[in-house]
């Protein structure tokens, strides 16, 4: 049994969680099977429905009422409660609703400008969400390093990786006995697909892996197509959306939009090479909308964050901005809008990509 259908097996027999899940609404498209044969599973990242403050049985209720396979609960807050108790009994709950829980949290690079101390060392930090994803039968436990600021800061990026493989290799033994593995998200425009890469490799296959996130491979300046190519050998976890890139006079702007609403990227082509690269990972969706970012790519010094950064990869990156034309903001924080986006994301899963078990 190879990784990832381990990893496949290992969540959805923890949530109790057969292929014959929870009816889901009837899919125009045929349903896309995974290298392994296999379905594959649909559900959300909590971050989608953030303005809600929904946390625990309110976030597997509505997960629950989509229809859903998986629920990424991405912030350990979303737990409930931070006792090994309340992930256990959030367990069973998702459990009693065919709902496998996914569990992660944010920055454990201590030198990160992101990083928090409400939840101790990075270490302490780390070992809490080890048990706490055992606790809640998750197999996984996503963290990231930081974000684009950190690629500004003395060393560089390569200087807060090395930085987060120590305290990988802190807790490696730990998250071996628990039989979790730790997913390192590609964050924020912190690390590029090939430096998640090395990242991984650093640290030890065996116990650390990706959680890829299709959006944020636009904010490192990479085809989506691409990063997928790269990190898709390595994936665990997701949290994958739709963008719309174009150019403007400084360089371009990138807003992140519902799956479908892009129209940069073939998301059937993208979900299609998905289902070959990352046989058993879920796609969760995690929209986040908007806003638009602008990359001053153009502008003198620019590219002192990227010191390795190819021509050759640019110019793919290009191609996919050459396809975007520009589109409204809005207020992304409404929560109306927030539901409508992640509902229109699984519509589209479903009904033109032919997600999720049946």
């Amino acid at each position: 049994m190879n990784r990832r259908n381990f990893l496949s097996t290992a969540a959805l027999a923890s949530a109790g969680l057969a292929l014959a899940a929870t009816p889901i609404q009837a899919a125009n498209a045929s349903p896309l099977l995974d290298a392994l044969g296999k379905r594959i599973p649909l559900g959300m990242d909590n971050f989608a429905v953030r303005a809600w403050g929904w946390k625990g049985r309110e976030l597997v209720d509505y997960a629950a009422g989509l229809h859903l396979n998986t629920l990424f609960i991405t912030d350990l807050a979303g737990i409930g409660a931070l006792t090994l108790t309340a992930a256990s009994e959030l367990k069973k709950y998702a459990d009693d609703k065919n709902i496998a829980l996914l569990l992660g949290s944010w920055s454990i690079c201590p030198t990160s400008k992101s990083f928090k101390k409400e939840w101790g060392t990075a270490e302490e930090h780390l070992a809490l969400g080890l048990k706490l994803s055992r606790a809640a039968g998750s197999p996984v436990f996503r963290v990231v390093l930081g974000s684009r600021e950190d690629r500004k800061t003395p060393g560089g990026i390569e200087a807060r990786i090395l930085d987060t493989v120590r305290v990988l290799k802190a807790c490696r033994h730990m998250a071996m006995d628990l039989g979790v593995k730790v997913s390192v998200e590609n964050h924020a425009g912190d690390m590029t697909a090939d430096e998640l890469v090395w990242l991984v490799e650093s640290a030890g296959r065996e116990y650390v892996g990706v959680n890829m996130d299709s959006g944020n491979s636009a904010w490192t300046f990479e085809d989506p197509l691409e990063s997928l190519e790269k990190l898709g050998p390595y994936t665990l976890t997701t949290s994958l959306r739709d963008s719309r890139i174009w150019a403007t006079d400084k360089g371009c702007k990138v807003q992140w939009t519902a799956v479908g609403d892009g129209g940069c990227v073939d998301q059937k082509r993208y979900f299609a090479r998905f289902a070959q690269l990352c046989p058993g990972v879920a796609v969760n969706i995690e929209t986040i909308g908007g806003f638009a970012v602008e990359f001053p790519y153009h502008e003198e010094g620019f590219w002192d964050a990227f010191p390795k950064k190819s021509a050759a990869e640019f110019a793919r990156f290009l191609s996919v901005v050459r396809r975007g034309t520009e589109m409204d903001t809005y207020d992304g924080n409404n929560k109306d809008r927030q539901r409508s986006e992640l509902e229109k994301s699984l519509r589209y899963c479903r009904d033109e990509l032919g997600l999720g078990l049946a």
